[in-house]
C-alpha cells in the first residue's frame, strides 16, 4: 500500500510541474504578443498621410521691360520702334563661324546671345554633325537704311516691307537678334532653310539656348513679315522655352496688338 501511495505522490507532483509550466509558458506567450502588437505602427489616416502639391506660380510676364531697347524681352515690330540713334553697349564677336570678316560690325552681337549661340552652335556640331554659321548680327540704323532701300529697288516698297524692316525698326539693331545659316551656304536667307537638317534643328532646339524663331509661319497678320526660319531673337531660356511650348509670336504671346503694317 505504501509504494503505491508513493507513486500516486509521484504522478500528481508531475502532473503539478507540467501545469506549471503551461500556465507559464501561456503567460510568456501573451505577454510578449500584447507587446508586439502594441508596438505595432498604428494605420495612419490615408487623407492627412498624402502630400499635398502646391501649384506651380504662373510664369511672370512683366518680370521685364518689352520697351526698354536694353531689355532682352524688349518687343520691336512696325508698331514698336527703337528709340532714334540707340546702339547696344556691349556687342562683341560671338566666336562662330561667320558669312563675312569677324571683326565685322555685321558680324557681331551683345554678349549673352553671343555666349548662347556659341553654346548652341557647338551643340548642333557635337549632337547632329551640322555646322552653323552667323550670316547676318547687329546692325546699325544707317546700315538698316541702306539694306531697306536696297530691298525697295529690287523690288518695290511693299514687297520689300515683308522682307526688310524699315531703318529703327530693326531686332537687328537691338544687338538681340541674328540671322542663322549652314556653312554650305545653301538656302541662306531663303524659306527653304527651313526644310534643310540645320533649319530643323534650329527649330527643334533653339529655345533650349534661349531664342525664339521670331517670324513664324501663317503669323503674316500679327507680326508683318513672311516665315523667317534663319531669324533667331535672344529673350533667355526661361521666356523662349514658354514662348516655344505656345507656338505663339512675342506679340501673342504678351498680348501686344498685332503689327502687320506701319502707322
Amino acid at each position: 500500500m505504501k509504494t503505491k501511495k508513493v507513486k500516486r505522490s509521484k504522478v500528481i507532483t508531475t502532473l503539478v510541474v507540467i501545469i506549471a509550466f503551461a500556465v507559464a509558458g501561456g503567460l510568456y506567450w501573451r505577454n510578449n504578443n500584447l507587446e508586439i502588437v502594441k508596438d505595432e505602427p498604428k494605420p495612419v489616416n490615408a487623407t492627412t498621410s498624402t502630400p499635398t502639391e502646391s501649384p506651380q506660380p504662373a510664369f511672370n510676364k512683366a518680370k521685364y521691360s518689352l520697351t526698354d531697347p536694353n531689355s532682352f524681352w524688349v518687343v520691336v515690330n512696325k508698331r514698336r520702334p527703337l528709340p532714334a540713334g540707340f546702339e547696344p553697349a556691349d556687342l562683341v564677336p560671338p566666336g562662330v563661324p561667320t558669312r563675312l570678316s569677324a571683326g565685322a560690325p555685321e558680324m557681331q552681337v551683345r554678349t549673352l546671345p553671343a555666349y548662347a549661340m556659341k553654346k548652341m552652335f557647338d551643340a548642333a556640331q557635337s549632337q547632329a554633325s551640322l555646322k552653323l554659321m552667323l550670316v547676318s548680327g547687329y546692325r546699325s540704323e544707317g546700315v538698316q537704311r541702306s539694306l531697306y532701300a536696297s530691298y525697295v529697288a529690287q523690288k518695290g516698297q511693299a514687297a520689300a516691307d515683308l522682307d526688310s524692316a524699315r531703318a529703327g525698326f530693326s531686332e537687328h539693331q537691338t544687338g538681340l537678334a541674328f540671322d542663322v545659316g549652314a556653312t554650305s551656304g545653301k538656302c541662306q536667307v531663303d524659306p527653304c532653310f527651313g526644310a534643310l537638317p540645320e533649319g530643323q534643328w534650329i527649330a527643334a532646339n533653339s529655345y533650349k539656348y534661349g531664342f525664339v524663331v521670331r517670324y513664324l509661319p501663317g503669323k503674316q497678320a500679327v507680326t508683318g513679315y513672311i516665315a523667317e526660319p534663319w531669324h533667331l531673337r535672344y529673350v533667355g531660356e526661361e521666356l523662349a522655352t514658354e514662348v516655344y511650348r505656345s507656338g505663339l509670336t512675342l506679340e501673342e504671346f504678351f498680348g501686344l496688338p498685332a503689327a502687320p503694317d506701319y502707322q
